[in-house]
């Protein structure tokens, strides 16, 4: 038997990426890369601007759908908990990214947490495939991406 949507959890699920990821993350953000600022210091490899928004928002709609199928597919509150605690520390860390890069003006402190970001993501990656592949795989663009914007920003700070 085919399982049904659960629209509760799925709209729920985009409503924390989207508000809190998204919309936060952007807040904190002063403008991010429509500044001066970082086109004075965008490494060479930078891809155009209107990549990221674009890079961003499908990343968001996939991590959405992470989150959705991990949560449906955990059974035992353990599982629950485990979910709370990767995804929370992981969406904490990449607003925490924004504040500091583009709000703060400050690379280094901003490299130093998309390492953090980094690690979360391969936590989440691990969490979630112990209970939905499909949820582990929504993720790696995720970590590929940021992957590259680890580069991207290590390269602002060690040139």
């Amino acid at each position: 038997m085919k399982k049904l949507v659960n629209w509760k959890v799925l709209i729920l699920s985009f409503i924390i990426v989207f508000g809190f990821l998204a919309g936060l993350g952007s807040l904190v953000m002063d403008n991010g890369p429509n500044t001066s600022w970082y086109e004075s210091i965008k490494p060479a490899i930078t891809p155009p601007g209107w990549v990221f928004p674009i890079a961003w928002n499908l990343l968001f709609i996939l991590i959405a759908f992470s989150l959705y199928f991990v949560w449906t597919s955990a059974k035992k509150k353990e599982d629950k908990n485990k979910i709370i605690w990767a995804f929370s520390a992981n969406f904490i860390l990449n607003v925490l990214w924004s504040l500091f890069f583009f709000g703060m003006k400050n690379p280094l402190l901003g490299f130093m947490d998309i390492i953090l970001v980094w690690f979360t993501i391969v936590i989440m990656i691990f969490v979630s495939g112990k209970m939905s592949k499909k949820a582990a795989w929504l993720l790696v663009p995720y970590l590929l991406w940021v992957s590259f914007a680890s580069v991207l920003n290590g390269l602002i700070v060690f040139g």
